[in-house]
């Protein structure tokens, strides 16, 4: 794709919002999440930010500075989706993790394009790219989360269980960009629940 693609046509909802280094992120993670990172120039990126590569830079050093910004800006949001789970059943993890369930299924339904930090780690081949560090940053501080949440449910493994719902979740989004969401990613939650009243089930 070339620094002339017609990806400007593309609606990018970012130019509403006023401050450049903000309209670059919004801009960047809306192209890189719709067409890949490999394929989106930092020319591109500015124009469709309605601003300029000068400014882009400005504020980036170089457009790997921004492509971890862009994950850093991930992790920021499901930060905020942990905390929102946290806060919908206070003092009910098995709320909690069913709640995790139906986010993860909205997730999976609602976005064919699957995650962008595993998206990510899939372009970005080289073991030194400064976005590896964050991808492996983020996607282990969730693990944390999802296992402290496994255990404050109560089951005697909580890391295995985890581990089981973690690979059911990024397998349905891989799944969903592959085959569709008729495919097996349609029983998520199905899978999910039958996985979690399995664990629960075992006294050992």
């Amino acid at each position: 794709m070339s620094e002339k693609s017609p990806v400007l046509n593309a609606p990018v909802q970012s130019c509403r919002i006023s401050r450049p280094r903000e309209r670059i992120v919004a801009t960047a993670r809306d192209l890189f999440h719709k067409f890949g990172i490999r394929s989106i120039g930092v020319d591109t990126i500015a124009e469709a930010a309605g601003t300029n590569k000068m400014t882009l830079y400005r504020h980036f050093g170089s457009k790997d500075d921004l492509i971890c910004e862009c994950l850093q800006e991930v992790a920021r949001d499901v930060e905020t989706m942990w905390g929102e789970i946290t806060a919908s059943n206070p003092n009910d993890p098995r709320a909690q993790l069913q709640e995790w369930v139906r986010r993860s299924a909205e997730c999976v339904v609602n976005d064919g394009r699957g995650c962008d930090l595993a998206n990510a780690a899939v372009e970005l081949t080289e073991a030194d790219h400064p976005a590896r560090k964050v991808i492996e940053g983020v996607k282990r501080t969730y693990y944390i989360h999802l296992v402290d949440l496994c255990r404050a449910v109560g089951v005697a493994q909580p890391e295995l269980l985890a581990d089981a719902l973690s690979l059911l979740f990024e397998g349905a989004r891989v799944s969903r960009q592959s085959v569709g969401a008729e495919g097996p990613s349609a029983r998520f939650v199905r899978m999910s629940e039958a996985v979690i009243s399995a664990f629960a089930d075992r006294t050992h």
